[in-house]
């Protein structure tokens, strides 16, 4: 009997001794799964937040892309992770907001598979046009539109670009055939090319095209000029509109059931990083990318609140679930 008592002393101290030396979260690499295509902004913001996430966290964070299906492959792959902090998603609107009212089914329910870490900021979106198009302003295309229902057509690669687009047709009271595409970048090179007429997107797909000439921007999709292109119009001014107004937004999420100390931990890194002066210089000018920290629980709000002002647009623009 005092053997085993021993024996239990000892096993009981060697237990205690590992608890006491494991090692902290994060201890290995972080996977973030970018559910859009390289080159799109939910890419460039997601891996310059990463890049100054794995400064603070002292731990490298790997992006991945996993695009298709207006970023639902992607978020399927996270919402069936490990709840253990090591992958997470670069969530948009369309990812946790809209993609449920635009899918008749998703393979997971979006509502409750993911935890909110933290939100990173937003940007407006360009509504641009093929140089060759004859309409020179936003009203130009629209009395096009009229005169010629559902020939002209536009590129959508993500929620937000049909949205836009289809519940800009809606108020303008216009007919305009969609061309979908699985990434932005192949929708502009059409659009560049003359394969479809219109095309609205962010702004790291947009501006370059716009300031380079290869495209002709109408206006940009928030209530406000944007500082970084003030000389489009908004589509409120360009048409006449008072209530017109869609930019995409991007977060942080992980898998439902993360522990609260991880998701503290990430979302202090995210705050750190949405302040720090080389993410607001570079994309501030030239995405027009205003941050925001915040709680998790304040991500969870929006993302609510979000919920219901997509799926009014999607029910306002007629738009069908696939």
């Amino acid at each position: 009997m005092r053997s085993f008592a021993h024996f239990c002393l000892v096993l009981s101290l060697s237990l205690l001794g590992t608890l006491g030396h494991a090692q902290p979260y994060p201890n290995k690499p972080i996977k973030a799964i970018v559910p859009f295509a390289a080159g799109s902004a939910t890419d460039q913001i997601g891996r310059a937040f990463a890049a100054k996430m794995s400064e603070v966290l002292e731990q490298q964070i790997i992006v991945e892309n996993k695009p298709g299906v207006n970023g639902m492959l992607g978020a399927d792959a996270v919402a069936k992770a490990a709840p253990d902090g090591y992958t997470l998603m670069i969530g948009t609107n369309s990812t946790n907001a809209a993609l449920k009212s635009l899918m008749k089914k998703l393979p997971y329910d979006q509502d409750t598979a993911f935890t909110p870490v933290g939100y990173l900021g937003s940007v407006p979106l360009i509504v641009a046009v093929n140089n060759d198009f004859p309409a020179k302003t936003l009203k130009e295309l629209v009395d096009l539109a009229k005169a010629k229902p559902n020939q002209v057509t536009f590129a959508s690669a993500s929620t937000s670009q049909l949205v836009s687009t289809e519940m800009l047709a809606s108020m303008a009271q216009v007919q305009m055939t969609n061309v979908p595409y699985k990434s932005g970048p192949a929708a502009m090179t059409d659009l560049i090319g003359g394969q479809v007429n219109l095309f609205t997107a962010d702004f790291a797909v947009m501006l370059p095209q716009v300031k380079a000439g290869k495209i002709r921007g109408l206006a940009v999709t928030s209530a406000k000029r944007s500082k970084a292109i003030p000389e489009l119009p908004t589509v409120n001014e360009a048409l006449g509109l008072k209530d017109y107004e869609l930019i995409a937004y991007f977060a942080i999420f992980a898998p439902a059931g993360t522990p609260p100390d991880i998701v503290l931990k990430l979302n202090k890194a995210i705050n750190m990083a949405a302040t720090h002066k080389d993410i607001l210089e570079r994309f501030a000018g030239n995405l027009g990318f205003e941050t925001e920290p915040g709680s998790p629980e304040a991500l969870g709000q929006r993302t609510k609140l979000e919920s219901a002002k997509w799926a009014k647009a999607i029910r306002d623009a007629k738009i069908e679930p696939q």
